[in-house]
């Protein structure tokens, strides 16, 4: 069986309408480890973790964030979500990069999203933005690094590396960055 035909999934940005094309299968792993990761430690709590939900923010922009957590219930319809998430993760695909970085940045910050990733497979890292005072903070940059990378390093230079990062919501959730890239 050849590629789907009629893939149909858009996004309303600034009022203009942007086709969004397949995923790579390594966009799909990235995005169900960071899924599975927080859902599991979500189970029971009052957040919920949603992948490809729909988020209307406004009449100009609606969203489909790979992944973001939503804590009022409020905001929870039946088939999207209505108003801004509390956390939002795009992982970037040489396609969708530029509007990651700026004008939906821009949204989401606007919208008051509190916590921000973008997530680069081909890099292997993840760039975490807090919220405060109404704009985004680059917060930290946190690489996956291999076994036989931190072995080369002396132990100054590997006490200093960050393997693993917290989400601003629930501060006793860690994920290991390596989790997030895992093959």
């Amino acid at each position: 069986m050849g590629a789907l035909v009629d893939y149909d999934k858009s996004e309303l940005i600034d009022g203009v309408v942007y086709a969004m094309s397949p995923a790579s299968i390594r966009h799909i792993r990235i995005q169900g480890h960071i899924h599975r990761l927080i859902g599991n430690f979500l189970v029971g709590k009052r957040c919920m973790v949603f992948s490809e939900a729909e988020v209307r923010f406004d009449e100009a922009n609606t969203f489909i964030p790979d992944i973001c957590i939503v804590c009022d219930p409020d905001k929870i319809k039946s088939s999207f979500i209505k108003g801004a998430p509390d956390f939002v993760a795009e992982i970037l695909s040489p396609s969708t990069k530029k509007r990651d970085l700026t004008v939906k940045m821009r949204v989401y910050e606007k919208s008051g999203v509190r916590e921000y990733w973008l997530v680069d497979p081909k890099a292997e890292s993840i760039d975490v933005y807090l919220l405060k005072d109404g704009k985004y903070e680059l917060d930290e940059t946190y690489h996956n690094i291999t076994d036989e990378e931190l072995s080369e390093m002396d132990e100054e230079e590997r006490a200093r590396q960050r393997l693993s990062l917290k989400l601003s919501l629930y501060d006793e959730l860690e994920i290991q960055v390596r989790d997030v890239f895992e093959l």
